[in-house]
């Protein structure tokens, strides 16, 4: 079982940056793939990035590559989204979640964080 809280959302301007955190609990937590994903209003929730559990491996979606990076700090059961040149359509809820398949689907995470807001004005 992981427990997953996500913080570090707010309100931005257009260019600016955030550093979301999701702290996991549970002692397995190491040994999970590790995702973020998003979900603006009134549409379906997309994949953002993913890290595995050694954080040898990082994906970004094309709509981040170059402005958002994804890392882990498994000393502090952290996964870490660094969101930089953010534009008006990166405003949505954020999500971390967590899965045991090493390189996964979105439908194959099994934990869920709630979610923190980001709103990103022009």
């Amino acid at each position: 079982q992981v427990q997953l809280v996500e913080s570090g959302g707010g309100l931005v301007q257009a260019g600016g940056s955030l550093r979301l955190s999701c702290a996991a609990s549970g002692r397995t937590y190491i040994t999970y793939t590790m995702g973020w994903f998003r979900q603006a209003p009134g549409k379906e929730r997309e994949f953002v990035a993913s890290i595995t559990r050694g954080g040898i491996n990082t994906y970004h979606a094309d709509s981040v590559k170059g402005r958002f990076t994804i890392s882990r700090d498994n000393a502090k059961n952290t996964v870490y989204l660094q969101m930089n040149n953010l534009k008006p359509e990166d405003t949505a809820v954020y999500f971390c979640a967590a899965t045991t398949v090493v390189h996964p689907t979105t439908s194959e995470y099994n934990y869920w964080g709630q979610g923190t807001q980001v709103t990103v004005s022009s």
